[in-house]
């Protein structure tokens, strides 16, 4: 038995697992679009609260790659992983005080709408699709590809066919989320997992802190004698300690998350879908509020798998510790486990599986909607509102079908490099391309592509150098050395590239286009940053 809960558990587990998927895709087929309206697929009208667009920003910022992944950095490097958790909270702290207004007020349904604002041209849009897909294709791997990892811990079961056809089943599921539910389909899917999922962490915390006797110094003291590491646990750089430069490792590591966490594009598609500005500053301090607790949460959760559980166990089950928020929640429970017991851990364990499901039903319909709207939408000839919207459904499945297909491939792997790879490009392809197009105004058309295109090409030529796909027992490809960058992320080269292609693309553009641009950008300025015209819609 592998979750150490008997028969009964799983079965419990299972049948919580079916209804959950039952109630979610309902929800989907009554929420979503009865009318051929693209507002209302693509943003729901706007008709959200402030505080349930908060939960679903949460929702969409909090995916599975990040609870799994984060608790077990934190299980696994104590001091690395907390202030992992802490960059992830700075990172929606960076687009709330920063870009989330202009965002709204640039934007109306994509990427492409923010970016093309001030250089309307098909090339500007089609760029911005490309990069979207780029960037979340390798997270939606992760998460599927987590999908038979997550049900095969808790379920019991090894058989590689039945992980597979989990990835498979669940894939589905996913697109038909994005499909048919649109942007309020998947929003209140959303709000129910994070609900779900801060609810179950929140008792898990309080019964790990009571074992401690509230004493977080004790459970603090207590995860560094089990960690097999002393007091480098509670330490910076234990787990960049194997590269030449670990404090530079460090920065370039967290960088990326912090940039990259704030500008991808399932993310930022939520600013669309408040109806004014005052609305998305309410709407995102509930989110920076919901990501405050999470990081509480996680915190304890992936601390207590260490002082409860033993680092050694936490890295024999999974190397990246993945399974470290799962450990922590059993082992808040003791040895004798009650029917309520067993009943939490399955809502925690089914608050993990409404992430995932709910997680790459956003990434999928992020994607659909920037390659109908961006790509198809804007040839020459003009598409009809019920054209797109069965442009941008079907654009769900040519998104989903590749993901599932390369999920199933990649499940057997080292999946931390995708992860990486999505933040990265996050953070040097996106977010230069946003900060320029929304506060710089001399910058041109040149400067956008060469900024999304060097951006991305900076950070696909250096990824496959680092220690994360090769030359490492836990990387991607454990038997062959290929590892040349001194890095285990991009960022600290690929972020300044990203900014330094897009000022060097305005450079070579010449005065006359700059000085346009400069007068374009007068123009829109107030709308931009102070919303004083919707959009232009």
């Amino acid at each position: 038995m592998v979750t150490g809960f008997d028969d009964n558990a799983q079965a419990m587990a299972l049948v919580a697992f079916t209804a959950i998927a039952t109630v979610t895709l309902l929800l989907c087929v009554m929420t979503g679009p009865d009318r051929d309206d693209l507002d209302e697929f693509y943003t729901g009208y706007g008709s959200l609260s402030p505080m349930r667009n908060g939960l679903a920003i949460a929702g969409d910022y909090i995916s599975a790659a990040t609870v799994l992944g984060t608790s077990g950095v934190i299980a696994l490097f104590g001091y690395d992983g907390v202030v992992l958790a802490l960059s992830t909270a700075l990172s929606l702290l960076l687009l709330m005080f920063l870009m989330a207004e202009p965002l709204r007020n640039a934007g109306r349904f994509t990427m492409g709408d923010a970016l093309s604002r001030r250089t309307p041209a098909r090339s500007v849009r089609v760029a911005a699709c490309v990069v979207t897909i780029a960037a979340l294709l390798p997270m939606m791997l992760v998460q599927l590809a987590g999908t038979g990892q997550l049900l095969s811990f808790l379920l019991g079961f090894t058989s590689e066919s039945v992980q597979t056809g989990c990835i498979v089943g669940v894939g589905a599921l996913m697109i038909s989320y994005a499909a048919i539910g649109g942007m309020k389909g998947t929003a209140l899917i959303q709000i129910l997992k994070i609900v779900m999922l801060l609810g179950s962490g929140a008792v898990v915390t309080v019964l790990l802190l009571d074992r401690f006797d509230w004493n977080p110094g004790a459970l603090f003291d207590a995860a560094a004698r089990n960690s097999g590491a002393g007091p480098a646990f509670l330490h910076p750089g234990l787990q960049y300690t194997a590269g030449p430069h670990p404090g530079l490792d460090m920065v370039s590591a967290h960088l990326a998350v912090v940039l990259g966490g704030a500008c991808l594009p399932h993310v930022t598609m939520r600013m669309y879908t408040a109806s004014s500005a005052r609305q998305v500053r309410r709407s995102m301090s509930w989110a920076v509020s919901l990501v405050a607790l999470f990081v509480l949460v996680v915190t304890v959760v992936g601390l207590g798998a260490t002082a409860l559980v033993g680092r050694e166990t936490v890295a024999r089950i999974d190397a990246a510790g993945n399974t470290a928020y799962l450990l922590g929640s059993r082992a808040a429970f003791g040895t004798d486990v009650t029917m309520v017991e067993t009943l939490l851990f399955t809502t925690v364990s089914t608050a993990l599986f409404l992430t995932l499901l709910a997680s790459v039903a956003g990434m999928i319909l992020a994607c659909a909607n920037s390659l109908a709207h961006d790509v198809f939408a804007t040839r020459r000839r003009e598409l009809t509102p019920r054209r797109e919207m069965t442009l941008a459904r079907l654009s769900a499945l040519a998104v989903g079908v590749p993901a599932i297909a390369l999920a199933t491939l990649v499940q057997h792997r080292s999946l931390q490099p995708l992860a990486t790879l999505s933040f990265c490009l996050g953070a040097s392809a996106l977010c230069p391309a946003l900060v320029y197009s929304l506060f710089w105004r001399r910058y041109t058309r040149t400067g956008l592509l060469w900024t999304l295109i060097g951006g991305t090409v900076a950070v696909l030529v250096l990824m496959p150098g680092t220690s994360l796909v090769s030359g490492t027992p836990v990387a991607a490809f454990p038997d062959a050395d290929f590892n040349w960058f001194p890095f285990t992320t991009t960022g600290l080269v690929s972020i300044p590239a990203g900014f330094a292609f897009g000022w060097l693309g305005t450079v070579v553009s010449g005065r006359d286009r700059t000085d346009e641009q400069r007068r374009r950008y007068e123009a829109l300025e107030a709308g931009l940053l102070a919303g004083a015209v919707r959009r232009g819609d």
